[in-house]
């Protein structure tokens, strides 16, 4: 269940989230961007146990290791991540920014401008459904902050699994080097 609700994540994080007769290109520059995330879910499954079998096969060293990389990944608090994109105006021009469409995902803009975009997006994946927003706010041609909200739910769920997705980006340069 956490590889689904990750794939939904990227999915959601790197498709297309413009519908191409509404949205308007925001006013930033061209080059590379870095990118701070930070994300909460509640509602998650519950931690999956190590096996016992498992567990008397590990040193100590080992058993901790694997507890603490499980607590990372299903973990309840905020985590952050930082990442670095190139924004080519080709991408801007193409509303493909964020990637390519995907054909489980509905997206209907509610507002666009050069410096603010809202949408709203309905995905269905084979036993998930993501319904949220994203807010994309230019501030500035070199700094950039949004938020997703996205509520998901799938076949065998007792409870809703929420994701807020909060994001920054400042422009680093005209020049993206080896970053695509």
């Amino acid at each position: 269940m956490r590889t689904t609700m990750w794939c939904v994540l990227i999915a959601l994080c790197s498709s297309s989230v413009w519908a191409a007769d509404k949205f308007v290109p925001p006013n930033i520059n061209t080059g590379l961007w870095e990118t701070t995330e930070t994300h909460t879910m509640t509602g998650m499954p519950a931690m999956p146990s190590i096996p016992p079998e498992a567990l008397a096969n590990m040193s100590p060293e080992q058993r901790a290791q694997m507890e603490a990389r499980m607590k990372d990944s299903f973990g309840g608090g905020p985590k952050t991540t930082t990442r670095k994109s190139c924004v080519t105006k080709e991408k801007l021009d193409k509303n493909s920014m964020f990637g390519d469409d995907r054909n489980e995902c509905t997206r209907t803009v509610l507002s666009s401008s050069s410096t603010m975009t809202e949408v709203k997006i309905h995905c269905a994946q084979k036993d998930m459904t993501s319904d949220g927003t994203f807010k994309f706010e230019a501030l500035s041609p070199e700094n950039v902050k949004g938020a997703m909200r996205m509520v998901m739910t799938g076949k065998g769920q007792s409870q809703p699994m929420h994701m807020d997705f909060d994001f920054t980006s400042k422009y680093l340069g005209a020049a993206c080097g080896d970053v695509k």
